[in-house]
C-alpha cells in the first residue's frame, strides 16, 4: 500500500464516521442545517448573496453509505454563502496591479500564491462583486490536470481568480471548513470531481460549477467535525512523512504499518498525542504515592530491597517531556522479575506449564507454541512469584526473539521460564498498558540495544532496571493509551 493510497482509505474511514467516536451529546447536523437556511435567507434579503435556483431532493441512488446518528446528507449548495467561478476571459496582464490566481496556484491542501500574475485595479474590482475570496475560503481547480484539488486560503491577502479556479464560501459558524477541505480531498470528493468533468476527451476537461453545487456531502455535527479534523491533523502527517521516502514506498506493505506504529508510539511517550491538561494531577505527586508503596511492599517481604542506582543527569535524558511528566528509571515505579531457570531435565509431562519466548509472540501470548511443564508441587510454592497475573506484560529477553512483548490475558496458571521476564507497574496510581507501550517504543529498545555485550542479546533485571521512562499524570496515562489503541486500530485495519 503506497502512502497515497493510504491516506486516501485514512481520508475515506473518516468521512464514514469511522475514524473518531459519535457523542450522543453533540448537537445534531439536522440543527446546523436549520441555523443555515436562516442566515441564508437573511443574507438574500440584504442584498449580500444572490438567491439560487432550488436543487433536487437527494436520491436513494445518491446516497453512497449509512451515516451515524446526527449526522445528515446535503446538497453542497446548501451549505455554501457563495459557490462560483472566476474570470471567464483571458485578462490582460501587468508587470505590477492586482494579484491574479489560477489552477497553478492550488494543489491538495496547499494554497501557493506565490507565482503569480496581475491585473487592473478595475477589473479586480469587477470581479470580485461575485465573491471576494478570504482567509478561510476553500479554492477548488475546475481545469487542468489536477481536477478537483482543493486548498484553504490561510493567508489574508487580497485577489482575483481565474476561471480555472472555484471559489467556495462557507457557512463558518456552522461548518468546519478544513472538515470539507478534507472530504474535497478524499476519495469520495475526487470520485465525484472525476465523474462529473465534461470534454475530456478533446482537452484535460472542465468541472462545471452547476455540478459541484449538487454534490451531496455527509455532513456531521460541528463538535464532531472539529474531532474529526483534529484526528486527522495527527494521522496524515504520518503518512506524509513515510511517503517521502521512495524505499519505504517499495515495500509499503510491510514496512509503513510498522513505522507508523513506531511514530504513534514514539509521538506517545513524548507527550506529543494527546493534549496535556494544568488540572491533573502531576507525575510527581504519583512518584511520592509509588515510592510509598515500593516501601510498604519491600516491609512485607513481597519484593526484594535493591541496591539504588546512581541518579540520572540531564545528559542521560532522551528528550524533553511536558513540565507535568516526570523522569524515571523502570525500577522505581515496576516490578521487574526474571524466569525461573528450569532446566530441560527438570521438565514434566503435566503439571505447571512454564512460561517460555516460544509463547510469547508480537502483541499476544499464545499456550499451545511450546508445552513444557514442572510439577506443581515441588515448583509452584518456591516460585509462585513467577507466575504472571493478567495485566502483566512478559517478554522475551534474550536470544533472537528479545523484546517481543504481550499483555498476558490467560486464565491458565504458567510459571516464567529461562529468558522471560514480567513487568508491572507498582501501583494502580499507574496504567500498565501505557508501561506496555513504552516497552514497545524505540526510546525502551534503544536503551536495551546500548547495554548489549557480547554477539548473543541477554538481558535480565540488571539491564532493564536501569532504563529511563517518561512517566505522565495518570489521567494523561489513561488519555495515550485510548488514543494509542484507536490509531492502532486504523494502522491494522489498513494493513
Amino acid at each position: 500500500m503506497k502512502a497515497e493510497t493510504l491516506k486516501k482509505s485514512i481520508l475515506q474511514y473518516a468521512m464514514q464516521g469511522k475514524l473518531v467516536a459519535q457523542d450522543p451529546n453533540d448537537e445534531p447536523a439536522s440543527e446546523l442545517l436549520k441555523r443555515i437556511k436562516v442566515e441564508k435567507e437573511q443574507l438574500i434579503k440584504d442584498g449580500k448573496i444572490k438567491k439560487e435556483k432550488p436543487l433536487p431532493p437527494i436520491t436513494e441512488e445518491e446516497i453512497l453509505y449509512e451515516l451515524p446518528q446526527g449526522w445528515e446528507w446535503v446538497r453542497f449548495q446548501n451549505i455554501t454563502q457563495v459557490l462560483t467561478c472566476g474570470y471567464a476571459s483571458t485578462p490582460q496582464y501587468y508587470e505590477t496591479g492586482r494579484i491574479f490566481l489560477s489552477a497553478k496556484n492550488i494543489k491538495p491542501y496547499k494554497f501557493m500564491p506565490e507565482n503569480h500574475k496581475f491585473i487592473s485595479e478595475e477589473l479586480y474590482q469587477t470581479l470580485i462583486q461575485n465573491g471576494k475570496p478570504e482567509k478561510g475560503d476553500i479554492l477548488m481547480t475546475r481545469v487542468g490536470a489536477g481536477i478537483g484539488e482543493s486548498a484553504i486560503i490561510d493567508i489574508d491577502m487580497d485577489f482575483a481568480i481565474y476561471v480555472s479556479l472555484t471559489l467556495i464560501k462557507l457557512f463558518k459558524n456552522n461548518i468546519n471548513p478544513n472538515y470539507i477541505l478534507h472530504w474535497l480531498n478524499s476519495p469520495y470528493g475526487t470520485a465525484k470531481a472525476t465523474k462529473h468533468t465534461f470534454g475530456k476527451g478533446c482537452s484535460q476537461g472542465n468541472l462545471n460549477v452547476n455540478q459541484v453545487r449538487q454534490y451531496v456531502v455527509p455532513l456531521p455535527p460541528l463538535a464532531e467535525q472539529q474531532r474529526i479534523v483534529e484526528k486527522l491533523e495527527e494521522i496524515l502527517p504520518l503518512v506524509e512523512e513515510y511517503g517521502k521516502n521512495e524505499e519505504i514506498l517499495s515495500e509499503m506493505n510491510k514496512k509503513l504499518p510498522k513505522q507508523i506504529r513506531q511514530s504513534i508510539l514514539q509521538y506517545a511517550v513524548q507527550g506529543k498525542l494527546v493534549s496535556q491538561n494544568q488540572n491533573d494531577e502531576p507525575a510527581s505527586e504519583l512518584l511520592k504515592r509509588i515510592k510509598a508503596e515500593k516501601e510498604q511492599l519491600i516491609k512485607d517481604g513481597k519484593i526484594l530491597k535493591k541496591k539504588p542506582l546512581e541518579p540520572f543527569s540531564a545528559d542521560d535524558i532522551p528528550f524533553e517531556i511536558p513540565k507535568t511528566w516526570e523522569w524515571v528509571y523502570l525500577s522505581d515505579v515496576s516490578i521487574i522479575q526474571e524466569g525461573a531457570g528450569i532446566r530441560s531435565y527438570q521438565y514434566r509431562d503435566s503439571g505447571t506449564q512454564l512460561l517460555t519466548v516460544t509463547n510469547i509472540l508480537e502483541g499476544g501470548i499464545d499456550l499451545q507454541k511450546s508445552t513444557k511443564f514442572v510439577d506443581t508441587n515441588e515448583y509452584l510454592e518456591k516460585y509462585k512469584h513467577l507466575t504472571p497475573q493478567i495485566g502483566d506484560i512478559v517478554t522475551a529477553c534474550s536470544g533472537g526473539s528479545w523484546g517481543k512483548s504481550a499483555i498476558y490475558d490467560k486464565e491458565d496458571i504458567t510459571m516464567l521460564n529461562t529468558s522471560t521476564l514480567r513487568l508491572r507497574f507498582f501501583s494502580d496510581l499507574a496504567d500498565n498498558k501505557y508501561l506496555y507501550f513504552i516497552t514497545k517504543s524505540g526510546i525502551f529498545k534503544n536503551q536495551l540495544e546500548c547495554q548489549l555485550s557480547g554477539m548473543q542479546p541477554n538481558f535480565g533485571y540488571q539491564h532493564y532496571s536501569k532504563i529511563l521512562i517518561p512517566l505522565p499524570p495518570l489521567a494523561e496515562q489513561q488519555r495515550i493509551v485510548t488514543k494509542v489503541e484507536e490509531l492502532m486500530q486504523i494502522v491494522d485495519k489498513l494493513e
